[in-house]
């Protein structure tokens, strides 16, 4: 009989509160309808009141709050962010119930990037993602990386002076896939204890380089079931298993082995004493395959049992069955009964690094979402140097024979410029050789690149690098050099991960430059078909702004314009071509043409829409175009409306005063050759604003146009006093408080001030 497998103590964080166990039996299911948690032990929320040398500090009160959420919670997994001082970025501070090397993807998010947390901070909301199919439909990014059935819930930690960074919080696969409204509200109760906790700390927490992981206390609930001595218990539970003509085995959270029986470790074709404290794969050459370590993975994220087959060779087929749970995995091990054939075993790899090979999914995933090439160099500084703990990177791009820095980060301006522009088959640098031979090239010291480029090391004044030649098929795209301010030693693994990234670096510049040559152009061409200023025309105070969509590069066809008629009349005017295309923006500037001209030629508003309608048929286009035409009679305080179909104006004539000005619409133009437009006069007091928009500013998916409406009229009601410029940006965040816009949204506000012009 085998004892030497018994499991050692669970290492736990220093804190001095005795701790209690997980309501309802403390194995990751929800608490009970009793179980109460609006509050947590005094000491956790006193004990960084103590004075500097107590035994606490922030960091230790911080990691026994997440255990005491996770355990209250009745979450099997935990995790605390903090925003970095000074960066739009997220640091990973505490975690458990997850190995540390499971969270080497996740220690260092951009505040932009697309997960569930930093969607939480920025929105200052509960996200809750139900299982695996939310996950994959929302955030395609992370279930690439974990696609493991759980559900998961991320909150911010918004305290009283700012918001700290975020809680986030894992469940079991068989977890409902609805929060209960108690459960939603135990999470948001749990985040503003930590907040607290953070508010009143006399010192703000570290941020460590590594995570600090604490683990969730099941003890006490496991000693209650007791009813003999440990001691004795253990030795009887050992002889059991050892009775028992299948193989048993424990593995930690890490994947060590921390039992085992005598059959399994004959099953295993090992001894016990060489198998304890191993992992399988890395002990037992035949299970040295990422889809057995996969197997692992998935059982501690989704704590949910599963079996698989594997074959020891000759002809052993085994099968394993996992049974997790908050403090590691059950493994059961017998001969399988069936008998697969022999190409269903997966074939040996020589990947064993299964946690870099997961960091490499993350990143690659990473990098299909970069848009434009400043996209791409914030990606690679905020998450592919933390993932290396590099501190310096410059990223160039081959252009008419020559290297030019597109980006850099941990580079002083002297030496970006000494580097910017040199020959793509220069010899200062390794960067020449790699573009030409298409090797990565790595520099452990200076004294090792100095042998072969003496002048490199004092280019850049960093002490190890790595030269990554970015190249498609067989096309340098340029060079991504990752630098680092000590020596470093580039590990076998290291080595490859950055060779395979060198790849879809490469792949994704390509894409950017295209990309932002592309949006250059569409934007040059925006710019061309929209008034590059507004008139300024006596007693009128005017702004405008035009956003494009937030994704996509094709040309809009949303416009407005101003026209000075005389000196105390004007037209204003706004309009949406339907699509984005450059068709609809050839027709966008024929319709600002046509309306100008006939506008400037006296005509009234109904005059204006009908002529420039009759052009429109002619032109016999199949896009829809709105319009709203406004003439402003200054000296008369009155102002005269049409509309071809295009959403209504805002008018506010002061605090508390904003309505929506109901104009009868006209047919779109281009439809009806003979249409007419009916013709509404309201009067405009001193100090009135007039809002024109297009309908990106209110069509907002799953709200409403009304609702959305409605909230455009109480905030012009209540900031109508307010700079048009702010007034604008309050009205754009009002509907669309992300800055997420799906369409194109062109705003004219026009304000008339206190004295009109003179007639004449």
């Amino acid at each position: 009989m085998n004892h030497a497998g018994r499991e050692p103590a669970k290492r736990r964080v220093r804190t001095g509160v005795p701790r209690a166990p997980l309501p309802g039996g403390g194995r990751g299911r929800a608490a009970p309808s009793g179980a109460c948690c609006d509050t947590w032990p005094e000491d956790v929320m006193s004990g960084i009141d103590e004075a500097p040398g107590g035994p606490w500090s922030t960091d230790d009160a911080l990691t026994q709050g997440l255990a005491d959420t996770v355990r209250r919670t009745g979450a099997s997994i935990g995790a605390i962010y903090l925003v970095e001082e000074g960066e739009p970025a997220l640091r990973l501070v505490a975690m458990c119930g997850l190995p540390l090397e499971f969270s080497a993807p996740w220690r260092r998010l951009p505040l932009t990037a697309p997960v569930p947390v930093a969607d939480a901070i920025r929105e200052d909301r509960l996200v809750w993602v139900g299982g695996q199919e939310d996950m994959a439909r929302r955030y395609p990014r992370v279930t690439a990386v974990l696609p493991y059935r759980f559900s998961l819930a991320a909150i911010a930690l918004t305290g009283a002076r700012r918001c700290w960074g975020g809680l986030v919080l894992m469940w079991p696969a068989d977890h409902p896939r609805r929060a209960t409204p108690r459960e939603r509200s135990h999470i948001a109760g749990s985040a503003g204890r930590l907040a607290r906790l953070l508010d009143e700390a006399p010192r703000p927490p570290t941020l460590p380089d590594q995570p600090r992981t604490v683990s969730v206390d099941t003890e006490p609930a496991r000693r209650s079931a007791r009813t003999t001595p440990a001691a004795p218990t253990a030795l009887a539970a050992a002889d059991y298993a050892e009775r028992l003509p299948e193989g048993a085995a424990a593995l930690d959270l890490e994947g060590r082995i921390t039992f085992i029986t005598g059959t399994a470790a004959r099953l295993l074709g090992s001894s016990a004493d060489r198998l304890l404290g191993t992992r399988p794969w890395q002990s037992l050459p035949w299970l040295d395959n990422p889809v057995y370590e996969d197997h692992y993975r998935t059982a501690v994220i989704s704590r949910a049992p599963l079996s698989y087959d594997a074959l020891r060779p000759p002809d052993h087929w085994l099968t394993f069955q996992l049974y997790p749970d908050a403090s590691g995995i059950s493994v059961r091990i017998t001969p399988s009964g069936k008998q697969p054939v022999p190409h269903a075993a997966p074939r040996p790899t020589a990947v064993t690094a299964t946690g870099r090979l997961y960091q490499l999914v993350h990143l690659a995933a990473a990098l299909t979402e970069t848009v434009s090439v400043r996209d791409l160099v914030d990606l690679l500084a905020g998450q592919i140097l933390p993932a290396f703990r590099a501190q310096g990177l410059v990223l160039s791009v081959a252009d008419a024979g020559r290297l030019r820095i597109t980006g850099h980060y941990g580079y002083p301006a002297e030496a970006v410029e000494r580097l910017d522009g040199l020959p793509l088959d220069t010899g200062l640098t390794p960067v020449g050789h790699s573009l030409v031979t298409g090797t990565s090239a790595f520099f452990s010291g200076p004294e090792e690149l100095a042998r072969s480029y003496p002048r490199a090391p004092w280019m850049s004044g960093k002490e190890a690098w790595a030269f990554l030649p970015l190249v498609i098929t067989g096309r340098p795209v340029g060079c991504c050099v990752v630098s680092y301010d000590r020596p470093h030693v580039f590990t076998a693994d290291e080595r490859a991960v950055l060779t395979s990234l060198a790849g879809l670096i490469a792949q994704a510049l390509d894409r950017a430059r295209l990309y932002d040559a592309q949006h250059q152009l569409v934007h040059g061409l925006q710019e061309a078909l929209l008034p590059r200023a507004l008139p300024a025309v006596a007693g009128l105070d005017v702004a405008a702004r035009y956003l494009p969509a937030s994704h996509g590069i094709d040309v809009g066809g949303d416009f407005y314009d101003l026209l000075r008629l005389d000196g105390t009349t004007a037209a204003a005017v706004i309009g949406d071509v339907e699509g984005h295309s450059i068709a609809a923006a050839a027709l966008m500037g024929q319709v600002r043409t046509a309306i100008h001209a006939h506008a400037t030629a006296g005509g009234s508003p109904d005059q204006v829409l009908a002529r420039t309608n009759r052009l429109l048929s002619d032109l016999d286009s199949d896009l829809l175009v709105t319009c709203l035409y406004v003439h402003l009679d200054l000296a008369r305080r009155e102002v005269a409306l049409a509309s071809a179909g295009h959403v209504p104006p805002l008018l506010c004539r002061g605090l508390r005063r904003a309505e929506v000005l109901e104009v009868d619409p006209g047919p779109l133009l281009g439809i009806d050759v003979g249409a007419r437009y009916p013709v509404a006069r309201v009067p405009l007091d001193p100090g009135a604003v007039l809002a024109l928009y297009t309908d990106g500013l209110v069509e907002v998916p799953g709200n409403n146009i009304d609702h959305s409406t409605g909230e455009l009229v109480e905030y012009l009601a209540s900031a109508h006093d307010h700079d048009l410029e702010d007034l604008i940006e309050g009205l754009v965040h009002c509907t669309w408080p992300t800055g997420r816009h799906t369409d194109d949204i062109a705003v004219l506000l026009l304000r008339t001030l206190r004295e009109a012009p003179a007639p004449g």
